[in-house]
């Protein structure tokens, strides 16, 4: 069953740790993104790996269960935002990691204009500033629905209004 207290990982390495190109470019997208590490890519790359796995294992079937799970990954995915409504397989083939990231909340955050920097909404984030509805998010890597978007809000300004002077 394994040791509770050590997880599992959500993330796989690269196979080839030295190529120069794939380097260049993940150091691109950690800055870009405002990652701590390159794990939070890699985890990144692995919930892309892990739907279009899924949009593959799609093409080998056929008729109505290929449709109904089709509409289920296509659904999931429209949740999030990252495909349209009537998308196809095809489509979520076409995903890349940065449309990914850009449904992580540290980005979200900063392109609601609601950080001067992408490093001051993870600040936000992690420093409990930022609530979806009711709920306080405390995790830059929390992947934002397409309805929460406009629930996410600065909790700085309300604090400082509830705060009594003195």
């Amino acid at each position: 069953m394994g040791d509770p207290k050590r997880p599992r990982k959500k993330y796989e390495t690269p196979r080839h740790p030295w190529r120069a190109d794939r380097l260049m470019e993940e150091l691109r997208l950690v800055g870009e993104y405002g990652l701590r590490n390159k794990r939070e890519l890699w985890r990144a790359q692995a919930i892309l790996r892990k739907y279009r796995k899924i949009a593959r294992s799609l093409f080998v079937l056929s008729g109505e269960e290929r449709a109904r799970k089709e509409s289920e990954l296509i659904r999931t995915l429209a949740k999030y935002g990252l495909v349209s409504e009537n998308a196809t397989a095809d489509d979520v083939l076409k995903l890349t990691v940065r449309d990914i990231l850009e449904r992580r909340l540290q980005t979200v955050v900063y392109r609601l204009g609601l950080a001067k920097t992408i490093y001051h909404a993870r600040q936000l984030v992690v420093h409990r500033h930022i609530a979806i509805g009711d709920q306080i998010v405390n995790a830059p890597g929390y992947l934002v629905k397409k309805d929460e978007e406009g629930k996410i809000r600065l909790l700085l300004k309300e604090r400082a209004q509830q705060a009594p002077a003195g």
